[in-house]
């Protein structure tokens, strides 16, 4: 009786990876850039000025920009927050 098989099955599990979603920050012509740099600095805690600057400006010189990449369920959350804000966002599976 062999149960060596299905003891090291249960012992080394396969770790499933999850794709990351980029949130997109899209360039619009409603928003003052001190509003967005703002918006985006509330939306993502921990986001520093110098970051958010970056981002704004990317998005404003290139169409858009990249605010974070993480899981699906935080990436709704920042895209609909930004939302909420009136800036243009959207959600990328990387």
């Amino acid at each position: 009786m062999s149960t060596s098989s299905s003891t090291s099955a249960t012992l080394n599990p396969v770790k499933k990876t999850y794709p990351k979603y980029r949130v997109i920050l899209h360039n619009d012509d409603h928003n003052e850039m001190g509003y967005v740099l703002s918006s985006l600095m509330e939306v993502v805690a921990g986001l520093s000025e110098q970051a958010a600057y970056y981002i704004m400006y990317s998005a404003h010189t290139s169409g858009k920009a990249t605010v974070i990449v993480c899981d699906l369920e935080p990436a709704e959350f920042y895209c609909e927050s930004l939302k909420s804000k009136g800036l243009s966002s959207s959600l990328e599976k990387e």
